[in-house]
């Protein structure tokens, strides 16, 4: 920023223009990063060759051998989107019990959705910061008004109001311009985390299920295989019922 905009800028934000670009530059490169973390997560999702093995296994009916594991865990191994890492750490973990992978897969998922909300919280206060600047600006500048018209010994003027007034506005108008974005992105981002870490656990629930001996991913449909047994003994258990008198 050339000297005499920056000059510019202090004039009309007086001792808050720090403080105000400082919020104002956090907040920028953490949108940033978040933004391309946000892009390559989508960009690997979308992509047909990511997504082959998940595709794969919906269409196929083999089971949990330990060949099927193994090619999987092959085709999973070289790919670093978020629902690809977490089958491979899954698979890699075949051989132990159903409830050690659960509790696995759960700190995982933990820690995944931390480093996807990371910085969220640092945009919140930000956004909550920004305008307060702004309110402290206008008490400054409406003390700075009073203390032009108390030393003034003539009547009021436009231009010593213009002062007190332009700093006042100017440091609100600031404040509210770095606070709305920030906490706008701060929520969007954070809706996104939730939606990809649901997402995930989804799939690897499902992809824990085939591990335990499903027959196989019903990953389109509303039940799974492993219910299929009560869904049938239903019918059964109210027959029985209505035949009792």
């Amino acid at each position: 920023m050339p000297m005499t905009d920056f000059s510019t800028l202090q004039a009309q934000l007086g001792a808050l223009t720090w403080p105000l670009l400082i919020c104002a530059f956090l907040a920028l490169m953490i949108c940033l990063e978040r933004s391309a973390l946000f892009l390559q997560q989508s960009f690997a999702s979308m992509s047909p060759k990511k997504q082959a093995w998940v595709k794969a296994l919906r269409q196929s009916d083999a089971k949990a051998s330990s060949d099927t594991i193994q090619a999987l865990i092959d085709s999973t191994s070289r790919q670093q989107d978020l629902l690809t890492r977490g089958a491979n750490l899954l698979l890699k973990q075949a051989d132990k019990p159903k409830q050690l992978r659960e509790e696995l897969l759960s700190l995982w998922l933990n820690k995944q959705q931390r480093d996807l909300q990371a910085g969220l919280k640092l945009l919140q206060v930000i956004g909550i910061i920004s305008p307060l600047l702004g309110l402290l600006g206008t008490v400054l500048g409406l003390i700075e008004m009073f203390a032009q018209l108390g030393q003034s010994q003539g009547p009021v003027t436009p231009s010593q109001l213009s002062a007190g007034l332009g700093l006042a506005m100017n440091t609100t108008a600031a404040g509210l311009i770095i606070a709305v974005p920030t906490i706008t992105a701060a929520h969007l981002f954070g809706i996104w985390a939730h939606s990809q870490c649901v997402k995930v656990s989804h799939v690897l629930n499902q992809l824990n299920l085939w591990l335990s001996g499903v027959e196989h991913i019903a990953l389109e449909q509303n039940h799974y295989q492993a219910f299929a047994d009560v869904n049938r003994a239903k019918p059964a258990s109210n027959t029985q019922l209505e035949s009792q008198p």
